[in-house]
């Protein structure tokens, strides 16, 4: 596996479809290692959920969208988060990804949980936020929070990703 360059990267975002879309500034969001996605919205979890070996018992709690304030900022207190990005994801068959918070985020106690973006993936993708600082953090709407990191499969996958979130959030 080789990580995609910002060169690669730049190419891929002239593809169809591009590995990215909806981006705010490509300009901006694009680094050297990785693109970084930025914040659409931010609900709170309301209930349980529940995850066993068969799928078709699953059960993802519901969850109340937060409203930004007149400014566009949001007041979080400590407690966990999920988000949702601006940017829709197409990972072709030959590429996976990960993503890091991005460091300002750390050092104000806030982390992000991510999971692997999947070969064959297409959405746009959500991650749970967690505030750690017990004064809590301040987040604006477009905010740039995680990068997402391209790896070059050894080969091409015979199968991508057709799990339930295929397609999540567009």
């Amino acid at each position: 596996m080789t990580m995609l360059s910002k060169q690669e990267l730049t190419a891929a975002l002239n593809t169809q479809p591009p590995l990215v879309e909806q981006m705010i500034d490509p300009a901006v969001q694009t680094q050297p290692n990785g693109i970084e996605m930025t914040l659409q919205s931010v609900h709170s979890l309301q209930g349980p959920g529940s995850v066993a070996f068969d799928n078709s018992e699953r059960q993802l709690p519901d969850t109340e969208p937060l409203e930004f304030d007149s400014d566009g900022w949001l007041h979080l207190g400590p407690g966990i988060y999920k988000i949702i990005y601006n940017e829709v994801v197409n990972i072709p068959d030959g590429l996976a990804a990960i993503a890091r918070a991005r460091s300002s985020l750390l050092r104000c106690g806030v982390a992000l949980e991510t999971a692997v973006w999947d070969a064959g993936y297409s959405g746009r993708s959500e991650s749970l936020l967690v505030v750690h600082n017990p004064a809590g953090f301040r987040l604006k709407r477009n905010a740039r929070v995680v990068q997402l990191i391209f790896f070059r499969l050894s080969s091409d996958v015979s199968e991508g990703y057709s799990g339930i979130y295929q397609n999540e959030n567009k």
